[in-house]
Formats: structure tokens, sequence, C-alpha cells
């Protein structure tokens, strides 16, 4: 079975506080193409300009440090089916603690329920984020990669952002903004959030998605 994790991208909607919303249309619509197809045919012709940090997206170790590789350079093993872990937390503001052990080569998935306030203001205002024990739980135990049902990975009033800081620069690789994780199981399941290789990109929306056997 397969479990949708992402939030779609809509038109106007779902970019980072701050960012420019996410704009979506025609470049050309079926009516308008059936001229150039001396009307035998009809072909939707769209584009799509978005924020990189729009939706449920992968960060890059260059999000954070400038030497680092982008999205084009995150190889497809690093980002999918890994093997997945759920780890429970309380949607309210605060720390986040995961525990040690068997974390090594997993992506890490905390599940606290808030992205069912998606995508309104309360969703963005100061939510969860990981304690600095779960960050060093996280990098103790070698986990590939940590996916979060909220907004920041990091306490949005603390500007030194330390878990984008030592996760990404220990190549552990972070999802932001998931959804839909309460069917998953603790653990047997895989994860995929692989994003299109964008060169120059340091964050890129995904699919991110559980595959249950």
């Amino acid at each position: 079975m397969l479990v949708d994790l992402s939030h779609p991208i809509e038109d106007g909607r779902g970019a980072f506080p701050g960012l420019p919303p996410p704009r979506i249309g025609p470049i050309l619509d079926h009516d308008a193409s059936r001229e150039r197809y001396q009307g035998k045919a009809e072909f939707f012709l769209g584009h799509a300009e978005i924020a990189t940090n729009t939706a449920t997206y992968l960060d890059a170790p260059f999000h954070r440090f400038r030497d680092r590789e982008d999205i084009a350079g995150i190889s497809l093993d690093r980002v999918t089916a890994l093997p997945g872990l759920v780890v429970d937390a309380s949607a309210e503001p605060g720390p986040v603690e995961i525990e040690a052990g068997h974390l090594e080569g997993r992506a890490v998935l905390v599940r606290t329920g808030r992205d069912e306030l998606w995508p309104s203001d309360e969703y963005w205002s100061r939510g969860p984020y990981l304690s600095e024990r779960a960050i060093g739980a996280l990098l103790g135990e070698g986990a590939a990669l940590v996916g979060v049902d909220f907004g920041n990975v990091d306490d949005i009033e603390d500007p030194s952002r330390p878990a984008h800081t030592r996760l990404l620069e220990a190549g552990v690789l972070i999802v932001e903004n998931l959804r839909g994780l309460g069917p998953l199981p603790r653990e047997d399941f895989r994860f995929t959030a692989a994003p299109v290789a964008v060169v120059g990109a340091a964050s890129f929306p995904v699919r991110a998605f559980a595959e249950i056997p």
C-alpha cells in the first residue's frame, strides 16, 4: 500500500511565510491551442512559478552551507525507499524528543498531527521543533533523513537554527510539512521523498510517500 505524505501545491497557497505564493496557470489553454494544431487536437501548456520552500519540501545541505551539495547533487539512494521509523510527539509548541536507538540509515518521521492546521496562519506560528537531545540522537545514531508534519525543525524564535545547521552539516536530509502520517505503523515501511534534480536549488518540493507491505 502506498500512502501519500505530501501537500499538493495549489495556486496562491502553501509557501513558507514571507516567500511569494505559487503561481500556476496556462501558457496556452486547450481552447487557445486548437489553432496551432489546425483544429485537429488541443493541449494545455502550463507554467508554475514557485518558491522552492513550498508545500512539502526537501532541504539539501546547500540550504545552510554554500559549499555543500545542492538538490541536484543528492543521489536517489538517499531519498528513495528508506526504512522508516515514526516518532509520536505533541502538536503543541515546544521541543520534540527522539530517543536514541535503531535510527541508523532510517528516515525518522515525527508525527504530531499539526498538519491538520494546514495551511492556516496557526500552522505557521511557533510550533513543535526538534530538541537538542533529538538532534543529538539523529546524529549519534546515523539517521539518513528526518521528516516532520509541521513547519520547521527549528524553533522559529532561535535565529541560530541549530537543527538545520547540525543536521545538514552532517548530511542528514530534512523534509518539512509532511501530512497524513496517521496511518503509518511505527516501523516496517519504506519512505521516499525525491525532488526534481534542479541544479542550484537548496530546497525543492517533493512527492513524499510511504510504502507499507
